[in-house]
């Protein structure tokens, strides 16, 4: 099963990930901030992650990692 990490420090909530996701399960945390006072990427469902890195390819700031 594919794991999703994301820094949440590092991530300042572009959302690019968010679009990115074909199985439309990364989302941006609703309900807190990271340091930086931004709104980071969250995975709300991991089971359902095939581990494409479609998210990890296409975010500006090297914020997600995938691992298989």
């Amino acid at each position: 099963m594919p794991k999703v990490t994301i820094n949440e420090n590092v991530c300042k909530g572009c959302e690019l990930c968010v679009t990115a996701c074909p199985k439309k399960i990364v989302a941006l945390a609703k309900e807190k901030l990271n340091a930086k006072g931004y709104h980071a990427a969250e995975v709300i469902d991991p089971a359902a992650c095939i581990g494409c890195a479609m998210c990890a390819l296409i975010c500006p700031d090297c914020a997600i990692t995938v691992e298989k």
